[in-house]
């Protein structure tokens, strides 16, 4: 089959996608990626065609986007600065309105007649439904957040406590209102310039919910168990790993610094922290200095920067080759670093920012495996030092992250998205 995946964001929201990409190519499959620019390599590593789609996500107006849509779940910041302060409710929709306008155009230009099939990320879904009904082509959902309004929980952006089972599903069910709000007109010229006759955006929601659309959940059942009250075709698989090369390996001063001493702490706050860089590397410094420990501190998109002979500042790592050699790691909680810790079975130190993350990092709490989340506006040295010092000399968080671990290490989330693909091959679409 031809199979375009469609997937839009910061890092976290794109190259989870690379692995199950890599796993259908491996079946046979012919697998384009469309997204951004800067993840051209990643899939040019896993083997898969590439089709640009419009907005660096490392500029400020496409972060906005895509961290007011409350479907997003992503780690783009809603702020523009990764955790700078929000401007207004009403500038943020505009601003997203904006950024899914563009967006949807480049979907349109990134999708070719002739694909067989489209598979669509939380962020690009409520624009895809449009045009796989334009290409007359079948798709499924790949989503890496939980949207669905279930009892279980509140929205997982923007809900930050339990309202109760009716109120959790209230909640759920104006967030995704906002969703459609924010596609209301890059739908309808969406469907003007496909030649599909008009339909609101809510009603092309409504229609995929009573066909019971197939939307895959790329994350594990030991972190956020399926909801009881989903409907049928809402499923959790697993995780979708991004895809390691073979010959993926840690740079040389990276390896030398890990194996020259006792295992370090990580820090990195990956698309966060914009226009905070030396305030989280003093901080950093600081904290990893008070708790006796050495450290790994990844720049990110805030720069991060710590010197000394007991800190290794580094650039983009493979989380899959670098955390199985630390003693914690200290991250924003997105959704991707999230996962890669507790595979890892390493202890996090949560430090949500927005968006998702406070979700995550809730998750990872209630499992064991992390401290208690520090808020990203509310974190000190002070506070981060005896995060650390919990997360490293406690057991409790340990034998937390290894249960979760070992729960994770049972599941295939890529193999479930193959199964799914094959019935519906077999279906005849």
């Amino acid at each position: 089959m031809k199979i375009l995946i469609m997937a839009a964001g910061s890092r976290g929201d794109v190259v989870p996608y690379t692995g199950v990409g890599a796993r259908l190519r491996a079946a046979g499959h012919e697998v384009t990626l469309a997204t951004h620019a800067p993840y051209a390599r990643a899939a040019a590593d896993a083997g898969l065609a590439f089709r640009p789609l419009p907005a660096d996500p490392r500029g400020g107006d496409a972060r906005e986007g895509m961290g007011e849509d409350e479907g997003a779940g992503g780690s783009g910041g809603a702020s523009g600065g990764g955790g700078s302060a929000p401007r207004g409710r009403r500038a943020l929709l505009r601003t997203a309105s904006a950024f899914v306008g563009r967006l949807g155009q480049g979907m349109v230009d990134a999708a070719e007649p002739g694909t067989d099939l489209l598979l669509l990320s939380t962020t690009t879904a409520p624009l895809g439904w449009h045009i796989a009904e334009a290409l007359e082509a079948p798709s499924l959902g790949l989503y890496l957040q939980p949207t669905a309004p279930t009892g279980d929980f509140p929205p997982v952006v923007g809900g930050t406590r339990s309202l109760g089972r009716w109120g959790n599903r209230a909640a759920g069910r104006l967030a995704l209102r906002v969703v459609d709000r924010i596609h209301a007109d890059a739908a309808r010229d969406l469907r003007r310039r496909l030649g599909l006759p008009a339909a609101e955006a809510r009603a092309v929601r409504g229609a995929r919910e009573a066909a019971r659309w197939l939307v895959l959940h790329g994350f594990s059942q030991a972190l956020v168990p399926r909801p009881r009250d989903w409907r049928t075709g809402l499923e959790v698989t697993g995780n979708w790993w991004p895809h390691l090369p073979a010959d993926a390996a840690l740079p040389v001063e990276l390896a030398d610094f890990l194996a020259a001493g006792p295992p370090p702490v990580f820090v990195g706050f990956g698309s966060m922290g914009g226009g905070a860089g030396e305030r989280l590397s003093e901080l950093a410094a600081r904290a990893l200095r008070d708790a006796g420990v050495r450290g790994v501190v990844q720049a990110g998109w805030a720069g991060l920067a710590a010197h000394g002979d007991d800190v290794l500042t580094v650039g983009e790592v493979p989380h899959a080759l670098l955390f199985p050699h630390v003693a914690a790691v200290v991250q924003h909680a997105g959704a991707g670093t999230a996962a890669a810790a507790a595979r890892a079975g390493v202890p996090t130190v949560p430090v949500p920012v927005l968006a998702d993350q406070p979700f995550w990092a809730r998750r990872l709490a209630a499992s064991g495996a992390a401290t208690p989340p520090i808020p990203f506006a509310e974190l000190t040295a002070e506070r981060l030092t005896a995060a650390i010092t919990t997360a490293v000399r406690e057991p409790a968080p340990r034998s937390g992250a290894q249960r979760l671990a070992r729960a994770m290490a049972t599941e295939d989330g890529a193999g479930a998205v193959l199964r799914a693909v094959g019935a519906l091959a077999a279906a005849g679409g």
